[in-house]
C-alpha cells in the first residue's frame, strides 16, 4: 500500500502532492487497478492534515478516471499509468539506487541530486517525451 509523504517546502498544494504520489505509484506499478487507497481518516491522522484535503485528492483521482469511491468501503484504483517500460523498471531502479549511493558518497545533497537530474532531463530529452 502507498505511504504518503508531504514536502512542507513544496509550492505544490498538499492535495496535489497526494495526487502526484498516487500517479507516480501507478506509473511504476506500486499501485494497480483493484488496489485500495489508504482510508481518508488514516492519511489525515498520519500526515496531520485536514481530512477534506485527502478527500479533495481522492476526488481529483476519481475525476481523472484513476480511482473510484465506494461509500462505506473506501477508494479503489481503477486505472493505470504503467507503460510498456514497466518490465524494465526493476533493473533500472536497482541501477538508480546504486547511482544515488555513489552521489551520496560524493557528498551530494538531495537538492544537488534533484538539480542534476532535472537539468540532465531538460538537456537530453525532447519536451513532448516527458508527458
Amino acid at each position: 500500500m502507498i505511504e504518503f509523504v508531504l514536502d512542507g517546502r513544496s509550492r505544490v498544494a498538499t492535495y496535489m502532492q497526494l495526487v502526484v504520489q498516487v500517479k507516480q505509484a501507478l506509473r511504476v506499478g506500486l499501485l494497480c487497478p483493484g488496489d485500495q487507497l489508504p482510508k481518508v481518516r488514516e492519511v489525515a491522522q498520519e500526515l496531520a492534515i485536514n481530512p477534506n484535503t485527502v478527500l479533495k485528492a481522492y476526488r481529483e483521482l476519481v475525476l481523472e478516471g484513476l480511482a473510484e469511491g465506494k461509500p462505506g468501503v473506501g477508494t479503489f484504483v481503477t486505472g493505470s499509468l504503467a507503460g510498456p517500460s514497466l518490465g524494465s523498471q526493476a533493473q533500472l531502479r536497482d541501477e538508480l539506487v546504486a547511482w544515488l549511493e555513489r552521489a551520496d558518497a560524493a557528498g551530494m545533497s538531495a537538492d544537488d541530486i534533484a538539480a542534476l537530474i532535472e537539468t540532465t532531463i531538460r538537456g537530453t530529452r525532447v519536451p513532448h517525451e516527458l508527458g
